[in-house]
């Protein structure tokens, strides 16, 4: 008797799981749901003509979804034409890239540095670097454009990746030396014992073992830098030959603020590279913050 009641038991809490993870299941599908439809709504809209924009709602197109002239490529083609959205996302790429690759090498660098080798006030390196997490950038801002405008760099790309280099290395060294500090003590020593160089073991050693962690960052600064505003707009300015997609952005806002066609158009061009970004190396995000905060 004891053993049917355990059996219906095990099977009522084994129904009771199921029911829970399906309940969580729809839960979580109907959240994606919800959190994706404005940016369902920015890619439809940005297919629709001028008229149709302003005489109905996106959703209205289900009704008509093949009717001749409801879908247009002419919100694309003006505004990476007439409003330079073409030369602006081609910047973007040229400071997101340096932006990003710039702090991981320096980042990694210190963080094996400070987590393997011995010398003299490297403690007290990291409490300041783990300090400057805390110093808002806005603090920054006035200070270095007056040593960028007495240097000359300022409104180059030279000086905003400078600027992102910096305001991006203490969270940087921070994570890589969470994983960093948490390898198997072993391994390092093997490879000293074996004559490795420290150069030697971090390219052949560290670089390897920290890629989770390392990508976890790229995607961070990848996506902070290229939906940056303020710092571009400070240090870059607005000229047509070096505007950022977010600066021509907020020039269309102001300039074109009832053409919502183009603005849609504009804002789904902002949107492609950081998508594909996020969804390309998104496993690596995850896994990397985690390691970092848990280790070290």
């Amino acid at each position: 008797m004891n053993k049917i009641e355990s059996r219906v038991g095990a099977s009522t809490t084994q129904r009771s799981l199921m029911t829970s993870k399906i309940v969580i299941n729809l839960i979580v599908l109907g959240v994606v749901i919800l959190w994706s439809i404005p940016t369902f709504s920015l890619l439809v809209s940005s297919f629709r003509g001028a008229n149709a924009i302003r005489s109905s709602g996106w959703w209205t197109v289900f009704g008509s979804l093949f009717e001749a002239g409801q879908w247009t490529l002419d919100n694309y083609v003006f505004v990476i034409t007439n409003d330079k959205m073409g030369l602006a996302f081609l910047n973007s790429l040229l400071v997101t890239l340096p932006a990003t690759v710039i702090p991981i090498t320096i980042a990694a660098f210190a963080s094996y540095g400070i987590a393997w080798m011995n010398f003299r006030g490297r403690k007290l390196i990291f409490v300041f670097i783990v300090g400057m997490l805390v110093v808002p950038l806005q603090m920054a801002l006035i200070p270095l454009f007056k040593q960028y405008t007495s240097l000359g760099i300022n409104g180059t790309f030279l000086g905003i990746w400078m600027a992102h280099t910096g305001f991006g290395l203490p969270l940087a060294t921070y994570l890589l030396f969470g994983f960093i500090s948490g390898l198997p003590r072993d391994i390092i020593e093997a490879a000293r014992i074996d004559g490795a160089t420290p150069m030697t073991t971090f390219v052949v050693l560290i670089l390897p073992l920290t890629g989770a962690a390392i990508a976890a960052f790229a995607v961070f600064q990848f996506l902070w830098v290229w939906n940056d505003l303020l710092v571009a707009l400070i240090f870059l300015g607005t000229r047509e030959d070096v505007a950022l997609v977010t600066t021509r952005l907020s020039e269309m806002v102001g300039s074109r603020g009832q053409d919502w066609h183009v603005l849609t158009a504009g804002a789904f061009i902002s949107m492609t590279i950081p998508l594909v970004v996020f969804f390309s190396l998104q496993r690596f995000f995850v896994r990397g913050i985690v390691a970092g905060s848990v280790k070290g």
